[in-house]
């Protein structure tokens, strides 16, 4: 198990030690944004996204429970 474990670390250290100068050589786009920029926006859009669906779901409740007609409301009287 020892072997399997030290064969593998050494395989990522290698493979690591021959990818590196190509991913440091790599030309950026044409448009001047790189891969990592773009997954960068798209990750911040999906939370900016998922935060307004509840927040306007919320939004909505709120003017429905300002202006639906009161019904149903008991006034508690003092009889006492």
């Amino acid at each position: 198990m020892k072997n399997v474990i030290r064969n593998t670390i050494i395989t990522c250290v290698f493979a690591t030690a021959l990818v590196s100068p190509a991913s440091a050589a790599a030309v950026p786009a044409e448009n001047g944004g790189s891969m990592l920029l773009t997954l960068f926006l798209g990750f911040f859009a999906l939370i900016v996204v998922f935060q307004l669906v509840p927040a306007c779901l919320l939004f909505v409740g709120i003017l429905k429970g300002l202006f639906s007609k009161k019904h149903g409301v008991e006034q508690k009287s003092s009889n006492q």
